[in-house]
């Protein structure tokens, strides 16, 4: 899984190391804000490593009910000198959604990228799951995780992004890295539609946290299972249980917790 260009930088350092102090090169992550601007008007700022920032942009239009699909967008492209990415779209967005969204400020900081963990739009776009068709057992799930963090190779070296792939049983298929977790998720579901990608039967691995935003993007995305590294939320559990969304987590040393939903997970002692 190649890695883009730009995703990070460096900077000379005090190291304090054995007790001594080294000068070194320090490999750092890179985070810029970048501006979407929507049939000629500023609509949110969205602060983000800056890579696949289409993919981004179409993935957060998505999600977050402006357009229904890629197809919608007439045209897209991103001005890097003046960190804007222009979308001109088919039709204008509908005056009380683009109130309710108008210049939001997307921060990157895990608790502050989002004012609220449930907005207009999610009613609107996160659906129950209708299937259950993804069966993993313990073993795939250590499998897909080791698979994960083999190849998070940005975070390996500034530990300072987080890593979202899209999935089957047999192995990860797309990876993104992002400073915001959000737009990480936001990078793979914009690949998809770009793609004509079929979301059918596939699943989510993620380093993050498994916070209710996480899992609404989950299930705008169409994904039914989601397996993580780290913790969920009590709030994130039940959105999960509502939206019949299996979550897993804590899959470390060959140990996971199995949140809800469990009946995609076959389960041995």
């Amino acid at each position: 899984m190649p890695m883009e260009k730009n995703i990070q930088t460096s900077r000379l350092i005090w190291r304090f190391q054995a007790g001594e102090p080294v000068r070194i090169d320090d490999p750092i992550a890179r985070e810029q804000p970048v501006t979407l601007k929507i049939n000629g008007e500023e609509f949110a700022t969205l602060v983000c490593t800056p890579t696949y920032l289409e993919e981004m942009a179409i993935g957060f239009l998505v999600s977050e009910g402006l357009i229904q699909a890629y197809e919608e967008v007439k045209t897209i492209w991103i001005d890097d000198r003046q960190g804007f990415i222009h979308i001109e779209l088919v039709r204008p967005i509908d005056r009380l959604h683009q109130h309710l969204q108008t210049k939001r400020y997307m921060g990157s900081c895990c608790g502050m990228s989002r004012q609220g963990f449930v907005f207009a739009s999610d009613a609107k776009t996160a659906r129950k799951v209708q299937t259950r068709d993804v069966k993993l057992n313990a073993g795939d799930c250590f499998r897909l995780m080791a698979e994960l963090q083999e190849n998070a190779r940005t975070f390996q070296q500034t530990g300072g992004v987080h890593n979202a792939a899209l999935a089957t049983k047999d192995g990860l298929l797309l990876m993104r890295e992002d400073v915001g977790r959000h737009n990480a998720l936001d990078k793979l579901y914009g690949h998809c539609l770009q793609n004509g990608l079929s979301l059918h039967g596939k699943l989510v691995v993620f380093s993050g946290r498994l916070s209710a935003e996480i899992i609404l993007k989950v299930a705008k995305i169409g994904c039914e299972l989601v397996l993580s590294k780290s913790a969920p939320t009590d709030r994130a559990l039940q959105i999960a249980e509502e939206l019949d969304i299996t979550t897993v987590g804590f899959i470390r040393n060959r140990s996971m917790n199995v949140y809800t939903v469990p009946e995609r997970i076959e389960l041995k002692s």
